[in-house]
């Protein structure tokens, strides 16, 4: 069976390929799968709906949007739940194994015993090497066969062409996607021309989505009601709260009403404003992604134009938060009423794009870019000076056919008996160095010595200028998934390593 599955903040949602057809899977009835994990202190760990389903009761501690904790993660990195330290990367890898099983017994999937679930997975647009490399392994380890992994802007595209491709003229080719989920923000600008879909620019926010708007309006509720103390429990519970009743805000909605039982010991009514004082409390967020999709259409194309607003068809409004009606009234406000689409099903988008592009009938085809700059720093000038040199910038085309990675090579004679690799990836770069999100990777460490070869403690060993060192070729494979690899290679003695760039 062919799926698409988009692993989100708060909710992980699953489209089918069925004949032409991409029907959102139903797990245990309802369309999104909760995106959480619960854990006690005899080390009992539950996953999704079963976590769901304790997340209050006594003993148990949850973890939510664990997924943007991978922002920063490495594969050793753990996290304290319940009192037990545990590995990120293992809880990950169980929460998919879980929903794997759901799918299985759980579901409306339909499969058959043994079938193999052949999975397009997505990630955010802005997510580094590191996060695009553990979900990938998660997502294998947890017995999915992952044939593609793409930015989540890039999968909701597929479905905005599989609905509405008639939008698209020669004069107006081009969609900017506004995906806005539970913790990230991500935009794209694609150029679609027949069945292909070219990523132009995709830019993203880490750390803005609906787990904001609910924090935004949980401030807001405790400033109102003089509730200026409260344990995070009882923080946790009003903002499952507030959540709830912001998912059920609609276009007519006028007030806003929260229960305030359980927050403390006093029987309070229920917290009551008008839906505007909500919407002010949550319109800088909004602004803040008005003002990266203006930086998206005013950056160049990778030929040096620009793109005019005049050619864009639209923008199409996808992702769990973007339902909230806040947004598409300061969309409207800023670029139009026509120029504003919203997906029929904004929760499940990426994941029918997904679905999409599994589908060979369709013959949609998707090229994709990296998303990040990724590079390295260098001495320069004898050790005077350092310089970052970008491997790959952001703007780089991936080969087309999803599958063939991108190999750029460096090559120069080395200058120290041991080489010293401080790799970074940023969202940006101001005067030729990282700027913006900047992710660090582990150093690497090389010998050029060749008395070094067989030292494993090259950490203590002094660097030193060389003046005969040998010549170096570096060589970087970038996946189609983001991960990059690097092979150091000396000559002539053809002494060589191959690191698979991560963090801790």
């Amino acid at each position: 069976m062919r799926v698409g599955i988009d692993f989100g903040t708060t909710h992980t949602v699953v489209a089918a390929v069925d004949r032409g057809n991409y029907p959102v899977v139903s797990l245990d009835g309802a369309d999104a799968w909760p995106s959480i994990v619960a854990a006690n202190a005899a080390g009992e760990l539950r996953f999704g709906v079963d976590a769901a389903a304790v997340r209050h009761e006594p003993g148990w501690s949850a973890l939510r949007s664990f997924k943007r904790l991978l922002t920063e993660a490495g594969p050793q990195t753990e996290i304290n739940l319940a009192g037990r330290n545990h590995r990120l990367a293992d809880l990950l890898t169980g929460f998919l194994a879980q929903l794997r099983n759901d799918l299985r017994r759980r579901s409306n999937a339909g499969l058959a015993p043994g079938e193999t679930i052949e999975a397009a997975v997505s990630v955010p647009a802005n997510a580094s090497s590191a996060q695009r490399l553990l979900t990938l392994d998660a997502f294998v380890e947890a017995g999915f066969h992952v044939v593609a992994l793409l930015n989540e802007p890039s999968a909701a595209s597929l479905e905005y062409a599989h609905r509405y491709r008639s939008t698209i003229t020669a004069k107006r080719e081009y969609v900017l996607i506004y995906d806005l989920g539970g913790g990230t923000f991500d935009a794209s600008l694609l150029k679609m021309t027949g069945q292909e879909n070219e990523v132009v620019i995709s830019e993203g926010i880490q750390r803005l989505g609906g787990d904001d708007f609910d924090e935004a309006i949980v401030d807001l509720v405790l400033a109102r009601s003089n509730l200026r103390k409260v344990d995070p429990a009882a923080r946790d519970l009003l903002k499952e709260e507030c959540a709830t009743r912001k998912e059920a805000v609609g276009a007519q909605t006028r007030r806003f009403l929260v229960d305030l039982a359980g927050i403390d010991e006093v029987d309070r009514p229920p917290f009551s404003c008008g839906i505007d004082d909500v919407y002010s409390a949550c319109a800088p967020l909004v602004d803040k992604t008005i003002e990266l999709l203006q930086r998206v259409l005013h950056d160049p194309a990778r030929d040096g134009s620009h793109v005019a607003w005049s050619d864009v068809a639209g923008i199409y409004v996808v992702g769990g938060a973007a339902g909230f009606p806040l947004v598409a009234r300061m969309l409207r406000t800023a670029f139009g009423d026509k120029r504003v689409k919203r997906s029929p099903h904004p929760f499940a988008a990426t994941a029918i794009g997904l679905a999409v592009f599994l589908d060979r009938e369709a013959g949609f085809k998707l090229s994709e870019r990296f998303s990040r700059h990724f590079g390295v720093f260098r001495e320069a000038e004898a050790g005077a000076d350092v310089v970052f040199d970008p491997i790959v910038r952001k703007d780089a085309s991936l080969p087309p056919d999803g599958r063939t990675p991108l190999v750029v090579r460096r090559t120069y004679r080395a200058a120290h008996n041991i080489g010293h690799f401080r790799f970074v990836e940023c969202s940006r770069l101001v005067d030729g160095r990282p700027d913006g999100d900047v992710t660090p990777y582990d150093p690497v460490l090389f010998p050029f010595d060749p008395a070094l070869h067989d030292r494993e403690d090259l950490g203590r060993q002094p660097v030193g200028r060389w003046k005969d060192g040998p010549d170096v070729e570096e060589r970087y494979v970038v996946a189609p998934s983001g991960a990059v690899e690097v092979t150091l290679t000396t000559q002539p003695a053809g002494f060589k390593r191959t690191f698979r760039l991560s963090r801790r």
